[in-house]
């Protein structure tokens, strides 16, 4: 008698969600803005778009994409700020660096959200969620801000289900339950389905993700002509094949250290700052990569981290220059926020496959 084929295991996906991103950068950069309705992107008196709003103005029905002068008229009282995204990618190194030292396979889509492979570190879906949580404490214990994840089988369920709890949820969807879960929801929600395909199928009667799961062939075929009408009904039943698409060359190169007690004298962190350096400088040759980008990491006594960067002319892997460089950036963190340090940190960015010979190699 023939075993039967095992079945394949369960994957255990999660979808991370940065919770109103830039908004909440200019909420840590100046916290006057909290209480009030902030709109990031957009001159309310030109043409602009809103990038983002943080969820007082959503309060007011202000989302992204909204034309800044709509915002300006649903909320009189909005304050618009010009988006500064320099800051956010450095906020956002630091959010995806955390979470690789928790899980390895990560997908990014984006400056604020990106795909986890939690099944690398959790054996079940009980488990997962804790790993979730360990995520978002992880992550608001260095940066101050929250995220939002959805836990599922699937790409597509774990994207909407991220989307169900915010801000700061976390939202699981064990296996055998996807189609249940999506079936209520507007078929607007799930990915995919684009303001003329939501119009056909709202006009059709198939206004959530449950009516488009339960289509027949033909019915499907003349709505959505194509492709897209089977792929976006396999993922309305919460069938999503697709992996991770993982970046396979490092993006950055860095490396920290905690002091045992927060240290203030400037000596002491620059020579931490250079030992660090000689660190990431060993690493950079050993992969036979080199950068331009230089970034110093501070994190103070109360958690909070500021990042300063500098872009170099020539790519550099040389310990020294990396070293004074980094001590200059954190001269001016220090300046912009005096304060002790509880860690410091060195990176390099920018990487190319390749490093400028010293003068006893040329």
């Amino acid at each position: 008698m023939s075993r039967p084929f095992p079945e394949p295991p369960t994957r255990i996906l999660a979808h991370l969600d940065l919770d109103a991103f830039f908004a909440a950068v200019e909420e840590l950069e100046s916290p006057e803005l909290r209480e009030k309705p902030l709109v990031v992107g957009g001159d309310p008196h030109g043409r602009g778009v809103v990038s983002t709003a943080n969820y007082v103005a959503r309060r007011f029905g202000i989302h992204s994409a909204m034309s800044a002068a709509e915002a300006l008229r649903r909320c009189p009282q909005a304050v618009f700020v010009r988006p500064r995204h320099a800051l956010y990618r450095q906020y956002s190194r630091v959010v995806w660096d955390v979470v690789a030292e928790i899980v390895p396979r990560i997908e990014r889509t984006g400056i604020d959200e990106g795909y986890l492979d939690l099944g690398t570190v959790a054996a079940d879906f009980t488990r997962a969620r804790a790993v979730a949580s360990a995520i978002q404490t992880a992550v608001r214990a260095t940066t101050s801000l929250t995220c939002s994840l959805g836990v599922g089988t699937s790409k597509v369920v774990c994207k909407v289900a991220s989307d169900r709890r915010k801000p700061g949820g976390i939202t699981v969807v064990p296996p055998g339950t996807e189609a249940r879960f999506l079936a209520p929801l507007a078929v607007r929600l799930l990915p995919g389905v684009g303001p003329r395909a939501e119009e056909r199928l709202r006009t059709a009667g198939a206004g959530t993700i449950g009516a488009l799961a339960a289509l027949g062939d033909a019915d499907l075929k003349a709505l959505l002509p194509g492709s897209l009408g089977p792929l976006l009904r396999d993922r309305a039943r919460g069938i999503d094949p697709r992996d991770l698409e993982l970046e396979l060359e490092p993006v950055s190169v860095s490396s920290e250290d905690t002091f045992e007690r927060d240290v203030s004298d400037r000596a002491i962190l620059h020579g931490e700052v250079r030992r660090l350096a000689s660190h990431v400088s060993e690493r950079l040759r050993h992969s036979g990569l080199s950068g331009r980008t230089i970034t110093t990491k501070l994190r103070y006594a109360d958690f909070s981290i500021r990042t300063r960067s500098t872009t170099l002319p020539a790519a550099v892997d040389e310990a020294d220059i990396i070293g004074e460089v980094a001590c200059s950036l954190l001269d001016r963190g220090l300046q912009d926020r005096p304060g002790a340090l509880r860690l410091v940190g060195v990176g390099v960015s920018g990487l190319s496959p390749f490093r400028q010979l010293t003068l006893e190699e040329a």
